[in-house]
């Protein structure tokens, strides 16, 4: 089951980022146009996902061998000496969870009622942080120590 979890995060994440880039192309080519209910959609959607792969990702957190259980049988100190091991009990949790407020922040601004322009700004900008709070927080195939690959289990 851990196996299928971490195969399902791993493909969730390109979901998010493809969700996340056509929900800024669509925001940035329409700024200075209506914010139609297909740019609420989009977001709505990315919402959905990024909070799915929230649930899926805390789980893992708590009962993989790289997060909770990582730090009670090592201690937080030994783990935050460890670049791989601090990275995925610390580093990458916090920076997704930072991601996922702001996506709610920014799809929260499709709500509200003001001019369309400012909903595009603001959509721009929380959804532009979280994406690249994303990138800087997904343990790439490049990254040394802690890479994973592109597309697990295929």
């Amino acid at each position: 089951m851990e196996k299928g979890l971490l195969h399902l995060h791993s493909l969730l994440r390109w979901v998010i980022l493809i969700l996340l880039l056509v929900a800024l192309y669509k925001s940035f080519a329409d700024r200075h146009k209506a914010f139609t209910a297909g740019h609420k959609k989009t977001g709505l959607f990315l919402m959905i996902f990024a909070d799915i792969m929230l649930l899926v990702g805390l789980y893992q957190w708590i009962t993989g061998p790289w997060g909770l259980k990582s730090i009670q049988s090592n201690g937080m100190g030994v783990v935050m000496k460890n670049a791989a091991a601090r990275f995925f009990a610390v580093e990458h949790l916090l920076g997704m969870v930072i991601a996922i407020i702001l996506i709610h922040v920014g799809y929260s601004y499709s709500k509200k009622n003001v001019a369309d322009t400012v909903k595009h700004k603001r959509t721009l900008l929380f959804y532009g942080l979280a994406l690249l709070i994303i990138l800087i927080s997904i343990p790439w195939p490049f990254r040394e120590n802690i890479g994973r690959p592109w597309f697990p289990g295929m």
